[in-house]
């Protein structure tokens, strides 16, 4: 099934890396923390200002985000654990090594 986020809401899944401790013993994820890392399924269609006209939103599908800890509502869809967050609840958009060598440049 598709989820297609209204206005200035964006479909997150949150990147999960599994956590070890230098003797090599795994460390649940019941017992960790949930990652404030994700990567960009869907985003809608943009915000309504207030004269009526529509801003597109900054995020792209595939795009990889850092957001709160506690930001969000976090959906079931197929199995799946997804996270609805608006654009405003998301910090930043992790840029590849490459754009930011070029931007140093």
């Amino acid at each position: 099934m598709k989820l297609r986020p209204l206005y200035d809401r964006v479909i997150v899944k949150r990147i999960e890396h599994q956590r070890q401790t230098a003797s090599g013993i795994v460390i649940p994820d019941s017992a960790t923390e949930k990652p404030e890392q994700g990567e960009v399924l869907a985003v809608g269609n943009g915000r309504v200002l207030p004269d009526g006209s529509l801003r597109a939103l900054q995020l792209k599908v595939g795009d990889l985000v850092l957001f709160g800890k506690y930001a969000g509502q976090t959906v079931k869809l197929d199995g799946e654990e997804l996270l609805v967050l608006r654009e405003e609840d998301i910090f930043g958009v992790f840029e590849p090594a490459a754009a930011q060598d070029k931007k140093a440049a």
